[in-house]
């Protein structure tokens, strides 16, 4: 059974595209009809294409990796930031630090620097310095909290990358294809989906589309997280089970 309807999508905007000379061609097969100089996204294909991206988002989650959300617009700052905060998986919502995939080495150097001056704040360290030394090093902070405090527990690359408006956030495309990082993005008629692995196509400007959809995605990651720690708790019962059952054969 799909995640979301047809119905559902509807009521939240998510069939308005861009203005039919915006478009791009690539889109064509995702495009309903035009209407008003507006191009109307088929929301069938939209159930289709993110019912395959929440399966293999849901395998990720299952698989204990992290997914990476990118979404510096506006209308998708809030909204990312209140949902993925739940899920306790990173994300980019201010703007997207050039190298911040493909020279990882480096922004891990930045948040362990954070890391470092916030240590220092809590052991005191930082009283015993000049008041220009603090106010530097609280500056610093600041900074960096801004540009890197959502990834500090992204130890490592992430699993996949999932992008609200792939035109806008075009250097994180380009990383994670450069890597090979699966990418899953909300693709509107303005942009091209050939160019992330899995296209979700639907409105990317309306807030509540932007919702909607992350919703429906946030959801399977859960799922995937349950189906984890539903299969680790198995897995423990079987093995206390077996050992138990080795015990008394050997008591025998």
């Amino acid at each position: 059974m799909p995640r979301t309807s047809v119905e559902e999508l509807l009521d939240a905007g998510v069939h308005f595209g861009h203005l039919k000379r915006k478009w791009d061609p690539a889109m064509a097969p995702y495009i309903f009809m035009e209407k008003n100089g507006v191009h109307i996204i088929d929301l069938n294909k939209t159930v289709v294409k993110l019912e395959e991206a929440c399966n293999a988002l849901s395998q990720i989650a299952k698989s204990g990796k992290k997914v990476l959300f990118v979404g510096t617009k506006k209308q998708a700052r809030e909204i990312l930031v209140d949902k993925i905060t739940k899920i306790n998986q990173p994300f980019v919502t201010e703007r997207w630090p050039g190298g911040m995939l493909t020279n990882f080495v480096t922004i891990r150097k930045a948040v362990k620097k954070m890391s470092n001056i916030e240590e220092m704040i809590a052991d005191g360290t930082i009283d015993t310095m000049s008041k220009k030394e603090r106010l530097m090093l609280t500056r610093t902070k600041l900074k960096l909290e801004k540009d890197f405090g959502n990834i500090a527990d992204m130890n490592r690359l992430p699993a996949a990358v999932f992008i609200i408006d792939i035109k806008k956030e075009h250097i994180a495309v380009a990383e994670a294809r450069r890597l090979n990082i699966p990418t899953f993005a909300i693709v509107d008629t303005n942009s091209n989906p050939n160019e992330v692995d899995f296209p979700i196509p639907a409105n990317d400007d309306a807030t509540k589309s932007i919702s909607l959809i992350l919703d429906v995605v946030c959801q399977a990651i859960v799922d995937g997280l349950k189906e984890r720690k539903t299969d680790k708790e198995t897995a423990a019962k079987e093995e206390e089970a077996a050992t138990a059952t080795a015990s008394e054969e050997s008591k025998d």
